[in-house]
């Protein structure tokens, strides 16, 4: 983001998302839940044949995707595999590798980290993983909406 954008007030916003797949590979879900002083809006979607990891990389997409414009956004979900990839510096070091990982092996899912980082790019981001199915009710939230597009997917 850059100096200019940063220096305007940003709308801040709790983006909470999750994924979920039957089989891996398998139909698959994922979901996001934008919330912003009183309202409140949720995003689902899925896929035939997708992965855990897929679905998980989907929901925050989708819901970063979904803001119009730059936000301070407070990112929670219960994906160690996302956060890492940003906290842990991963992603740098995937990058710099020419899209390999520490063994020399093609990062899995390039294409949906590419499309994560562009979104991610636009707004001021704070990662926060939650423990999942530990009662945390927006968390649960998430989870049972991607589970109903997960069955979506595997029905319809």
């Amino acid at each position: 983001m850059s100096p200019a954008t940063s220096a305007k007030a940003l709308t801040t916003v709790q983006l909470w998302t999750d994924g979920a797949c039957s089989g891996n590979p398998g139909p698959g879900g994922w979901a996001a839940l934008l919330c912003t002083g009183a309202h409140e809006r949720e995003l689902s979607g899925g896929e035939h044949a997708t992965t855990n990891n897929r679905m998980e990389l989907m929901g925050v997409i989708e819901g970063l995707r979904a803001l119009v414009r730059p936000c301070r956004v407070r990112v929670h979900l219960d994906s160690s595999y996302v956060i890492d990839a940003f906290t842990k510096g991963w992603l740098v070091s995937w990058r710099r590798n020419g899209w390999r990982t520490a063994a020399k092996q093609p990062v899995k899912n390039r294409e949906l980290w590419e499309q994560l980082l562009a979104q991610a790019g636009r707004h001021e981001i704070e990662w926060v993983l939650v423990k999942g199915h530990n009662g945390v009710k927006r968390n649960e939230r998430v989870d049972a909406l991607a589970v109903a597009a997960r069955k979506r997917y595997a029905y319809g």
